[in-house]
């Protein structure tokens, strides 16, 4: 279908200040979403409270508010401006609740503007944990024992079934905001507390723990005719009990065979279907590294920080063509980028590895707890690209600026004390991945490693391969 006419104008709503877990991810889609709307026609109005960001150059859209991201206000605006079309699934979990809010008020009819792309009905399904348990139920996808509560008496008689160690997710939250993983009461009435005032809708998921299983997240496009695609998966080196964010993750995955691939990229597919969301978003799943059974963690049903990862992984620009899908354009009728006689809607191929790591601002902020959670506390992140995992281990590490070299050769201070180290591998921080490196220098076999941090073998392999090279570059002379 050609471009939605009916349409002239589209407020797209940005992600507001640079916050911990909602960075320059969002004025990346941002920027390229508005760049997309106004090559098709479409005057853009955008709003957004930080005018540090490319999105809010004159350039890049036709009206710009610097204005804070406050429902009231931009009902104002929207009062004001008059658009035909609304686009808030660009600007991270801020534009999202956003969206969700202004609908709740009325204003989206009050004044007739279509909400584009995903529906405020899909918001509701994908971020009220509640009836996102219900339809995956519904649809016959696992998911982890779960319960949806409103009130710490709730919350203690949820945890009651599930038991200790026990995973609290809010609800309308971004990066983990206010969630976290309690090992007994004490700890569990703090977070939960937490994560109700956090939540939007004061609602938090009482979460069976899956530590130790492995994280894949699928970054999934498809358009109103029901055409779907993966773009990328990608994997984190970490295992469940941190937060994406905080996690090495590797594009595509290293450790998932083909056929569970096929398995999970089939079951992203159906469940994108049941949500009906129209343009990008971000399946979560996790699997038993042991008994290779999966379960369904969440979905953003948004552009979402791993969606500029994906777009960088492939040179596939997700935010640009979740724009064109949200005025109503097929994947078929979006050219490729970069081979412009091929459709949108044929999948990229990745025959190199890419890492990405997290970069904390700990140096910044010594007072700072850190240790790492399922909370995100990490600002920024390098990605790099390599012919193997190793090459692409080494130079995120130097690309972090944090004055390493590499997870070799610099002069840093290495683990010394058994007892230290242990206590890193399993409680972790931002040194854990050096502290993997020298548990090999201790002697400690790889086996003995995977039991204190669960990395899965084959990254532990490739980090042993590296201490290994470097034994044995240090035992040759320039002659050999």
């Amino acid at each position: 279908m050609p471009p939605n006419r009916d349409i002239e104008s589209v407020m797209v709503v940005g992600s507001g200040p640079i916050v911990i877990g909602q960075a320059a991810e969002f004025d990346y889609s941002g920027s390229q979403a508005c760049k997309a709307l106004r090559e098709l026609g479409y005057e853009v109005i955008l709003v957004n409270s930080n005018p540090a960001t490319i999105q809010t150059d004159k350039e890049i859209a036709d009206v710009i508010y610097l204005e804070p991201l406050d429902p009231e206000i931009v009902a104002d605006l929207v009062r004001k401006e008059q658009p035909d079309g609304f686009l808030g699934t660009l600007g991270g979990q801020t534009g999202l609740n956003l969206t969700a809010d202004l609908a709740e008020m009325g204003v989206f009819e009050e004044v007739g503007v279509e909400v584009m792309g995903t529906s405020v009905e899909t918001i509701h399904l994908a971020e009220d944990r509640e009836k996102f348990l219900d339809l995956m139920d519904e649809i016959d996808e696992p998911v982890s024992e779960s319960y949806a509560v409103n009130s710490l008496e709730e919350a203690l008689e949820a945890v009651d079934k599930t038991g200790y160690p026990v995973v609290v997710r809010p609800a309308y939250t971004l990066g983990g905001t206010g969630g976290g993983v309690a090992d007994d009461e004490e700890e569990f009435r703090k977070i939960t507390k937490s994560g109700l005032e956090r939540s939007q809708v004061n609602q938090v998921l009482i979460d069976e723990s899956l530590l130790g299983w492995i994280e894949y997240e699928y970054e999934v496009m498809r358009d109103g005719n029901d055409n779907c695609m993966i773009v990328c998966n990608m994997e984190n080196v970490d295992p469940m009990g941190l937060h994406t964010g905080e996690s090495i993750v590797t594009a595509p995955s290293q450790v998932l065979s083909d056929k569970e691939h096929q398995m999970l990229r089939s079951h992203a597919l159906k469940i994108i279907r049941a949500l009906d969301i129209q343009g990008g978003c971000n399946i979560q799943f996790c699997v038993n590294p042991e008994t290779r059974e999966y379960s369904v963690i969440e979905v953003n049903p948004r552009v979402s920080r791993s969606s500029a990862l994906a777009s960088k992984v492939t040179g596939y620009p997700i935010a640009k063509i979740s724009a064109e899908i949200a005025t109503g354009t097929t994947l078929e009728e979006i050219p490729n980028d970069i081979i412009q006689d091929v459709p949108a809607g044929f999948e990229p191929t990745i025959d190199y590895c890419v890492v990405k790591m997290p970069r904390w601002p700990f140096d910044r902020f010594p007072q700072v707890d850190d240790e790492l959670t399922t909370q995100m506390k990490s600002t920024g992140e390098a990605m790099a690209i390599g012919r193997n995992f190793e090459e692409a281990l080494q130079k995120a590490i130097r690309s972090k600026d944090i004055g390493r070299d590499g997870i070799t050769g610099d002069d840093r201070e290495h683990y010394t004390d058994r007892e230290v180290l242990e206590e890193e591998l399993q409680n972790p921080t931002d040194e854990r991945i050096f502290a993997v490196y020298d548990a090999f220098r201790m002697g400690l076999s790889l086996e003995e490693i995977f039991e204190l941090c669960e990395i899965p073998r084959f990254y532990l392999s490739k980090i042993q391969n590296l201490y290994e090279f470097a034994e044995e570059l240090r035992e040759a002379s320039f002659e050999t």
